[in-house]
C-alpha cells in the first residue's frame, strides 16, 4: 500500500520542487504544497501555516475551503490550542478527535466547518520550525494512518525549501534595485540545482520500479525526458527575467516585445501585443513598468489559465497607459486577506507607487481581469 502512494508523493514533492522556480509569486508554490498535502492524505480540509513571531500568522494558507469561506472567517488565526502546538514540537501529532484533545478550546469562528480527525505535521530546518502543515477530516475514515503521517511528513521535509525562498522573496522587494538584479542572479544557481533534483526524483523512483514494475518504470523514464525538455524551456524564460533587459537600447516598447515574444513560445498561448507608443527612455520608470507587465502576463498565464491575453501599450496626450487583459478564471481583488495570499499583487502596487502612478485591478470570479497602470509619460 505505501509503495502504491510513494509514486504520486514523489511526483508532488518533485513538482513542489521546481514550482519554487518556475513561479515568480510565492503564496502559489505554498499553495500548490497546500493542495499537495490534501490530496496525499484524503484530507478534506488542509492548511499550511508560517508564524509571524509574534503569537500570529503571517501566512495561513487553505485548500479546501472557498475563498469566500476563508473570507467570512474573518483574520488570520491566532497560534491558540492545537494549531500553536504544532509549532512548539518536532514530532507529528494526529487524533480521531479534534474536540477530545485538551488544547481544544471548543471555538470556532461563525460558519467554520466542524473538524475532528486531525493530522498535524511540523516543517523543520536546521534553525527549528517554520511552519507546519494542518490537515483534517480524513475521508471514508475514522482517522488518519502511519502512512498518512508518513506522507506527509515526507512532502514537509521538501516544503523548507519553497518556504526558505519565499523568505528570500519577501527581503529581495525590500533590496534597491540594483541589490534586486544581484541576487535573482545569484538565485539562478539554485533554480538549476532544484531543477536538477526534480530530475534525480523522477530517476530514483524509475529506478525502485525497474525490476518490481517495469511499466511503472518506463513512465518514469518518459517522465524524465518531459521534465528535462521543461526545465530547459522554465529556465530560458527565467534567465531572461533574471538577467535586466536593455532598456537603454531596446527601450519599453522593444523590450516588453521581446518578452511577449518569448512567453508566446514557451507557453504556446494566445497573447496579442498592441504598442501605440514608444517613450522617450527613463530607466528606473521603465523597468518598474516592464516588471508590472511581466508579473500581470505571468499571474494571467500560470495562475488565471487564461487562454488569450491581450498587452497594451499606449500613449495619450502626456500619459503612459499599461494593460493587460485576460480571460482567466479571474478573482475578487477586494477579497479580504487577498494581498496576504498573492504577493504578486503587492508587488504590483508597490511599483506602482513608486512610480506616483495609477494602478486599478478589474476582475471578477469567472469573468478575467484587467490590469490597468496609468502615469505622466515625462
Amino acid at each position: 500500500m505505501m509503495a502504491e502512494r510513494l509514486s504520486p508523493t514523489l511526483k508532488a514533492v518533485s513538482d513542489a520542487v521546481l514550482a519554487v522556480t518556475a513561479e515568480l509569486s510565492v503564496e502559489e508554490v505554498l499553495q500548490r504544497l497546500v493542495h499537495a498535502a490534501r490530496e496525499l492524505a484524503a484530507a478534506r480540509y488542509a492548511a499550511l501555516g508560517l508564524p509571524d513571531g509574534e503569537g500570529g500568522f503571517r501566512r495561513f494558507l487553505t485548500s479546501g475551503m472557498s475563498d469566500e469561506l476563508v473570507a467570512s472567517l474573518g483574520p488570520l488565526p491566532r497560534q491558540h490550542g492545537v494549531l500553536g502546538a504544532m509549532l512548539d514540537e518536532l514530532a507529528p501529532y494526529r487524533t480521531r478527535d479534534l474536540h477530545e484533545d485538551p488544547r481544544f478550546r471548543g471555538w470556532w469562528p461563525s460558519g467554520h466547518p466542524d473538524m475532528r480527525s486531525f493530522l498535524g505535521v511540523p516543517i523543520v530546518t536546521p534553525e527549528g520550525v517554520i511552519g507546519a502543515f494542518y490537515l483534517t477530516e480524513k475521508i471514508s475514515e475514522s482517522d488518519f494512518s502511519d502512512e498518512d503521517e508518513q506522507l506527509i511528513a515526507l512532502l514537509a521535509s521538501h516544503a523548507a525549501i519553497a518556504i526558505v525562498n519565499a523568505r528570500l522573496y519577501e527581503r529581495s522587494r525590500e533590496l534597491s534595485i540594483a541589490a534586486e538584479r544581484n541576487r535573482l542572479a545569484l538565485d539562478l544557481h539554485d533554480a538549476v540545482s532544484q531543477k536538477l533534483f526534480g530530475l534525480v526524483l523522477s530517476a530514483e523512483a524509475a529506478a525502485t520500479l525497474l525490476e518490481r514494475d517495469p511499466p511503472a518504470a518506463r513512465e518514469q523514464v518518459a517522465k524524465l525526458a518531459a521534465l528535462a525538455q521543461e526545465a530547459s524551456d522554465e529556465l530560458r524564460s527565467l534567465v531572461f527575467e533574471l538577467r535586466p533587459p536593455d532598456l537603454e537600447r531596446d527601450g519599453l516598447a522593444g523590450a516588453l516585445r521581446k518578452h511577449v515574444e518569448l512567453v508566446r513560445r514557451l507557453q504556446q498561448r494566445e497573447i496579442e501585443l498592441e504598442v501605440e507608443a514608444d517613450p522617450a527612455p527613463e530607466a528606473d520608470r521603465d523597468l518598474d513598468v516592464l516588471r508590472i507587465a511581466q508579473e500581470a502576463l505571468q499571474n494571467a498565464l500560470r495562475h488565471a489559465d487564461a487562454r488569450r491575453v491581450a498587452v497594451r501599450l499606449r500613449g495619450e496626450d502626456e500619459r503612459l497607459l499599461l494593460e493587460v487583459d485576460d480571460d482567466g478564471v479571474g478573482f475578487e481583488p477586494e477579497l479580504a486577506g487577498l494581498r496576504s495570499r498573492r504577493l504578486g499583487l503587492t508587488s504590483m502596487e508597490e511599483r506602482a507607487q513608486r512610480l506616483g502612478a495609477t494602478l486599478r485591478i478589474r476582475s471578477a470570479p469567472g469573468a478575467g481581469t484587467t490590469v490597468r497602470l496609468e502615469l505622466r509619460a515625462g
